[in-house]
């Protein structure tokens, strides 16, 4: 590992020196590069050089242990003890920052959630969690854009789709992918009797047109006009889009907008999202297949979380992970989740990579 850490060191120092000549600034596309590359390499560097540093100030104090003056021993002894248990905490920090990137981390996302068991009370949730990732995003600094929504007659949401665009968006969203479930006193029990409803949620990585190619050939695009609730028609032209992706049979539809051709390109963008999904979940398979066993697959008939509002607990199934701040998660405050959620995986990561 320490061989590769020099390595790293090097190419980092030698990005540094590019970026100090001034030719640099003439090739736009090299700078960003070469920019990008040092950014990535500038934490990895940072921690090696902590540690380097603190291990040369052990061995030096090792040294000063062995001095004939008695005051110096002891002195040198109690940084030992200091020094000694930070090596391996800067040792596993480091291997974390060298597991292999996933390539699509820096992507923004496409984020379906759709009420599923539960009528009513399955898109009065499905609202409250759009909200909640609305909430979250927030504090972010990213930007939500609704693409399509279908609302329920008293209030939820029976599907919406929306693009959620920032700094590392998928990264830190897409452990979200699954069945979340709630478990709650609906508004319209007479009874007091707790209910149970359920709802999908799919974390799309946005897909560029560099990231896949789609022929034109092998769409089918039908226009249709837009509708209400209760099926009313609410404009009077053709208007609504429905892609159809005849190999894959994948289908979008879009029809929020009044103007034909943004309808369009937004069913374009959920549509190549979803066969980048459909790509990577096939290359995970095969991968999971070989190793025979499978993490973070994002299986979305796997029931991933429960929201028990009476007890105000959340539990994330997957790493048995309870929390007692529903309220708080409701409003947004998701990064304990989510930070729990990428430590698991990527202490997962850490193990598959010392087993092979």
């Amino acid at each position: 590992m320490f061989r590769k850490l020099d390595e790293i060191e090097n190419t980092f120092l030698d990005l540094e020196k590019e970026l100090s000549q001034p030719e640099i600034f003439n090739d736009q596309d090299r700078y960003r590069k070469v920019t990008k590359s040092h950014s990535e390499l500038g934490d990895i560097v940072k921690v090696y050089r902590e540690y380097k540093e603190l291990a040369q100030e052990l061995e030096n104090n090792r040294e000063m242990a062995r001095d004939d003056d008695a005051d110096i021993r002891e002195m040198a002894k109690a940084e030992i003890a200091e020094i000694e248990p930070k090596l391996p905490e800067l040792e596993e920090q480091l291997k974390m920052l060298m597991l292999p990137k996933d390539p699509l981390d820096d992507k923004n996302i496409i984020l379906e959630i759709r009420a599923g068991t539960g009528g009513d009370e399955a898109a009065l949730f499905a609202a409250d969690l759009f909200r909640m990732y609305t909430r979250y995003a927030e504090h972010n600094g990213w930007k939500v854009e609704i693409m399509s929504e279908s609302e329920s007659g008293v209030g939820g949401l029976k599907e919406v789709i929306a693009n959620v665009s920032g700094d590392k968006v998928y990264s830190r969203l897409k452990y979200e992918s699954g069945t979340h479930r709630v478990q709650r006193v609906p508004a319209t029990e007479s009874q007091g009797r707790i209910h149970t409803s359920a709802c999908t949620v799919a974390i799309l990585p946005e897909a560029e047109e560099v990231d896949l190619e789609i022929r034109n050939e092998d769409l089918r695009i039908d226009v249709f006009r837009a509708s209400g609730p209760g099926g009313q028609s609410v404009n009077t032209t053709d208007s609504a889009v429905r892609i159809t992706h005849v190999p894959t049979g994948v289908v979008v539809s879009c029809q929020d907008e009044k103007s034909q051709l943004k309808n369009k390109l937004k069913a374009m963008k959920v549509l190549r999202s979803r066969l980048l999904q459909a790509e990577q979940e096939k290359k995970h398979a095969e991968e999971a297949a070989a190793r025979k066993s499978q993490v973070g697959s994002g299986d979305r008939s796997e029931r991933i979380r429960t929201y028990n509002f009476p007890q105000g607990r959340l539990t994330d199934h997957r790493i048995n992970l309870t929390l007692y701040k529903l309220d708080q998660v409701m409003e947004g405050d998701l990064q304990e989740v989510v930070d729990a959620l990428v430590a698991h995986y990527q202490s997962e990561a850490l193990q598959q990579q010392a087993e092979q």
